[in-house]
């Protein structure tokens, strides 16, 4: 059975048993402690948490997932991958166990041929919480299971929480029985020979503080039950399609076939070959659906995962063989599998694979660098007569270079060298020691929401936004919250955090800043408003100052925007819409928007591009945004269902989370997008937009700087004055301007050019001078001089050798200079072969001054350079030198 047949005969017969199917959501989520969607249950958050009104009181998905924590059993393990498809059913206060029990038996026993999965219930175990009668109880009477086939495991593997304070409950897993061949009998926590394949949760309590999965209080009842189960689609797929493992079935396995074509490799012949075949095909299908939701490659949070992802595969291939690029190669092959179940996959395909073949190129060039670099780790542990590399030195190469360690590893081998492996693990560990304390810190973050959960309870109900309609708004204070704690009063001078029932100021969101303005209150208490954020959904939190009075719980308020300030960044928010419009007209459907700022009078636009843009396309997106910013077309907002939006060509941006009813924001005919910010009435009252500039700030994507309306003005009144100054100043007309100053510049260089010249014939000429009177140093003929301020450490290095050249070659001979440019010292140390037959090395008596000078140096034995931070010990360096030729040669 193919895994989208397995999808479909989930959701539809879920569908049948009154469950509202809902959509996958996109991997990523607006979440303080997850960069991706981990499990099916994400989405529904709120609901279960009772932060808002479920809208359905049962649902299913097929939701996509990524989890990393497991990245290195990718490949070595028979279930574990880094992108997945997570099959769930949930009920939200409406069914419970039996129900659940029920339907999860149905669905997995039923034979293929009436609809279900059809599995071998003599295989099947369903583990309970040992405490949970009521489960075993309903397990042998749906099931008919007996006691020896329910097994019995502790909080750690059958209960469920999301490790803070919150929902919890006990879980049932339904397991399947690979076999001994997998492991022992009974040894339940042996995922190889039982693998989980639907683990059903039941949300019954609420826990307090305490560790992650084990030794928390349980501090009562929930007050509605929910049902949240997850079934990986990846493992039941494998185990239906008879193969051996995740990375076989049919949604995978042609990737790994094509790898396996690439690289001349046979697949099931050699453990390490196969563990990297499965790497590849792994990841290449994970990072295109992670692109395909609007990550982009880069250093840091969802980024770095990409990166690291797309690098781990290119790197695997490598190690395989293959050198050269492999993912115009592989990644058509995953669409190929991928669309049957993504559709969008296929219509956003061209921007989808340059972003992934762009960072695979980068790599590429990368290995190159880091394979430079690795040359020289291998020649410094030569000549100091070491046998293994530092694992600090592997370390470097890993954290600031990009290459891999298993790389490192091989090419030491090809080299007779071992790696400090336990080293390099030292510094991985700490490094990831800082990663989870980094997390433990957004975890905590998670656990200060409860205090805005504490004023979204007692509210009820999401907080009424009035914004888009007004700016001043009559509400009521209806939380109120001091130094992360829930308050009754505040005074003059605190800071704080305020909900109304209704609000028109805008929370930060989509790319649009806040507003700001004042509160103020009906016994005269006044504060201004500095920021406004959501912490939760539906929840608004003013972050305010009271100015005077005191504010209290429950008072009336009066709240006013301000109202410049909020035509100023809906004028620049409009403005961003128009450009993203005329940047998909001249670039293609590529040019989708990857992120923005709308900021009062100014904005920050990044797109989707494999190269920079040319300032004729530039100049073409922006007149024709001022055109029709002439045209004074009409803005317009219309909230409707999602699919009406799509119908109409409305655009919907990557990682952004929509609901069924959307709000479609139109600028006339010509530009529709999905969003929930502010806008200018109509295109007219933008003024004038200006872009800027246009830069790279990553693989594949582009950014653009602009002003709007006064802002855009002044800029270019600022430019016509200085191109009014830079004409007079040239004696040239406006137009002849670029002509005039491209002629003054390549005369200048010709100009440098010839002074360049004239200055290194001038340091050359002392060659003469200094070769004629050199100092015998017990039968070395020695120069060893303080050159003048300005020269170089090049200029140095070509008067050392030209003086080494004019000494007596029959003679050992040693020329040893130090200058300084721009205050800092750079030294040369020349010997001829006859010094080096001495057994006098450049090298060494380079470092030895350079240390002298406060710094360091290196190089071969005839000619060598370094360079320090403190010129005024010029002197002592070259006695250093001297001292150290006449110590050398006496002792020899």
């Amino acid at each position: 059975m193919e895994t989208a047949e397995i999808r479909r005969r989930f959701l539809r017969f879920f569908e049948e048993r009154g469950h509202t199917v809902v959509p996958s959501a996109s991997l990523l989520v607006d979440d303080p402690n997850l960069l991706f969607v981990n499990a099916g249950m994400v989405p529904f958050k709120p609901y279960l948490l009772g932060q808002q009104t479920p809208p359905y009181p049962r649902a299913t998905s097929v939701q996509k997932c990524v989890r990393t924590g497991d990245i290195e059993e990718v490949g070595k393990t028979t279930r574990h991958g880094t992108f997945f498809q997570m099959n769930g059913n949930f009920s939200f206060g409406d069914y419970f166990k039996a129900r659940a029990i029920e339907l999860a038996w149905e669905l997995v026993t039923k034979p293929q041929s009436e609809g279900g999965l059809g599995f071998d219930e003599a295989r099947l175990y369903p583990s309970v919480f040992h405490e949970d009668d009521e489960a075993i109880a309903l397990w042998k009477q749906i099931a008919g299971m007996s006691d020896d086939r329910i097994p019995r495991l502790g909080m750690r593997d059958n209960f469920w929480s999301m490790g803070v304070p919150g929902p919890c409950g006990p879980c049932s897993e339904i397991l399947f029985d690979l076999g001994p061949d997998y492991g022992a009998d009974g040894d339940w926590t042996n995922g190889d020979r039982y693998m989980e394949i639907w683990n059903l949760v039941f949300m019954q309590y609420v826990r307090g503080e305490g560790p992650g999965k084990e030794g928390y209080p349980i501090l009562g009842e929930l007050p509605a039950r929910n049902i949240d189960t997850g079934m990986g689609l990846e493992r039941v797929a494998y185990l239906l399609q008879g193969v051996d493992n995740i990375y076989e079935n049919d949604e995978i396995r042609p990737v790994l076939e094509r790898a396996t074509e690439l690289s001349g490799r046979k697949y099931g012949v050699d453990h390490d070959s196969d563990v990297r075949l499965r790497v590849v095909a792994d990841h290449v299908r994970s990072a295109m659906m992670m692109v395909s939701d609007g990550v982009t490659p880069s250093n840091e949070g969802r980024g770095y995962v990409l990166r690291r992802i797309i690098r781990r595969a290119v790197n695997q291939m490598r190690l395989l063989g293959v050198d050269e690029s492999t993912m115009p190669q592989l990644l058509p092959v995953s669409l190929s599998r991928m669309k049957l179940s993504y559709p969008e996959l296929e219509r956003d395909w061209q921007r989808i694979s340059s972003v992934v073949y762009a960072e695979e190129e980068t790599f590429l060039g990368t290995l190159k660098t880091g394979t430079q670099i690795f040359d020289l780790a291998v020649d410094e542990t030569r000549r100091d007569g070491g046998a293994v590399l530092a694992g600090d030195k592997a370390f470097q190469l890993h954290d600031t270079y990009g290459f891999p360690i298993d790389l490192t590893l091989e090419m030491a081998a090809e080299r007779g060298l071992a790696v400090d492996e336990e080293g390099f693990r030292r510094l991985m560990a700490e490094q990831r020691q800082r990663a989870k304390q980094d997390a433990a810190a957004r975890k905590s973050a998670h656990a200060d929401l409860s205090a805005y959960r504490g004023v979204a309870d007692t509210l009820g109900r999401s907080v009424e936004f009035t914004g888009y309609d007004e700016v001043v708004s009559d509400a009521q204070i209806a939380g109120l919250i001091r130094d992360g704690e829930p308050a009754t009063a505040a005074h003059e001078g605190d800071t704080i955090e305020l909900v109304l029932d209704r609000t028109p100021f805008y929370a930060e969101g989509g790319g649009q800043l806040a507003d700001e303005g004042v509160i103020e209150l009906a016994n005269g208490a006044r504060l201004v408003v500095h920021d406004v954020q959501s912490p939760l959904t539906g929840l608004i939190v003013h972050q305010a100052k009271v100015l005077e009075g005191e504010v209290l719980l429950g008072q009336p308020a009066h709240a006013l925007v301000d109202i410049e300030r909020r035509r100023a960044i809906s004028r620049a928010h409009t403005a961003t819409h128009m450009v993203h419009k005329a940047f998909r007209e001249a670039l293609g459907e590529t040019a989708a928007q990857a992120g923005s700022e709308n900021a009062p009078g100014r904005f920050r636009f990044d797109f989707n591009a494999t190269g920079p843009v040319p300032p004729s396309v530039l100049a073409e997106a922006e007149e024709r945004v001022n055109d029709l910013l002439l045209a004074d077309l009409p803005v317009t907002a219309e909230v409707m269902p999602i699919n009406d939006a799509r119908d109409l060509g409305a655009l919907a941006l990557f990682g952004e989370k929509y609901g069924n009813e959307v709000r479609v924001i139109s600028v006339g005919d010509w530009a529709r997008e999905l969003c929930g910010g502010t806008h200018a009435g109509r295109s007219g009252q933008l003024g004038v937009v200006k872009l800027l500039s246009e830069s790279s700030i990553g693989a594949g994507v582009r950014r653009v700087e602009a002003l709007v309306g006064a802002d855009a003005y002044r800029f270019l009144a600022r430019e016509h004055v200085l191109l009014g100054q830079l004409a007079e100043a040239l004696k040239a007309r406006p137009e002849e301007l670029p002509e005039r100053v491209a002629g003054i510049v390549d005369r200048l260089r010709v100009a440098e050019k010839e002074l360049e010249r004239i200055r290194v014939q001038q340091v050359l000429a002392a060659a003469g001078e200094l070769a004629a009177s050199p100092k015998d140093v017990f039968g070395v003929s020695m120069v060893a001089r303080e050159l003048p301020e300005g020269a170089s450490a090049g200029d140095l290095r070509k008067l050392a050798l030209d003086v080494r050249g004019r000494l007596p070659s029959d003679k050992p001979a040693v020329v040893a200079l130090v200058g300084a440019s721009g205050g800092r010292p750079s030294v040369v140390v020349a010997l001829n072969d006859e010094a080096r037959n001495w057994r006098l090395s450049a090298g060494e008596l380079v470092k030895l001054a350079a240390g002298v000078l406060g710094g360091g140096g290196g190089g071969k034995d005839d000619v060598a350079q370094g360079g320090g931070t403190d010129p005024a010990k010029a002197d002592e360096a070259l006695r250093q030198v001297e001292h150290a030729v006449g110590t050398r040669v006496t002792s020899s």
